[in-house]
């Protein structure tokens, strides 16, 4: 009896490691037609403000909803652009006390990525997760485009003399 449990449970733990390892499938095919895909670095122009980038994954049409985006080692949420549903955004924020250690880690590509990061993808690569038949899903997109970086301005001082 005791070893039919000691089976029973190795087989449960099986499977369930399976079944997470199936859950990071990368699809071949996917049901969104896609558009543009580009991303946007951005300094803001106060000591302190911080930098990131932001990526634009345009679809084709807006019956489907992206939920996630897998980016250079980093996820990040997609939020719908309110003026166009059919554009989702991603925003990976850099706070400027992170700044430095960011800079350092990007000379160093080994490094840049986190141990449990689950894609391997180039830097001109990304994967984005949706929700098809009620299973999660994901697709990887190639070639995204990278934009010149916004450098925001200073704030103009309130009280000018």
């Amino acid at each position: 009896m005791k070893k039919i449990s000691q089976c029973l449970g190795l087989i449960l733990v099986s499977l369930s490691f399976s079944q997470c390892a199936g859950t990071m499938k990368l699809e071949k095919e996917t049901p969104i037609a896609f558009s543009e895909v580009y991303t946007k670095s951005w300094v803001a122009g106060v000591k302190g403000g911080g930098s990131g980038t932001n990526i634009f994954i345009e679809t084709k049409t807006d019956d489907i909803v992206l939920d996630r985006v897998y980016y250079r080692g980093k996820v990040s949420k997609l939020e719908v652009k309110p003026s166009n549903k059919s554009i989702f955004i991603g925003r990976f924020l850099f706070t400027s006390n992170t700044q430095k250690e960011v800079l350092l880690i990007d000379s160093d590509k080994d490094k840049s990525k986190p141990k449990d990061f689950p894609f391997q993808l180039e830097d001109n690569e990304c994967v984005v997760s949706y929700v098809y038949k009620r299973k999660t899903k994901y697709y990887k997109l190639s070639n995204i485009i990278q934009r010149d970086i916004d450098a925001y301005p200073m704030s103009i001082p309130q009280n000018r003399n």
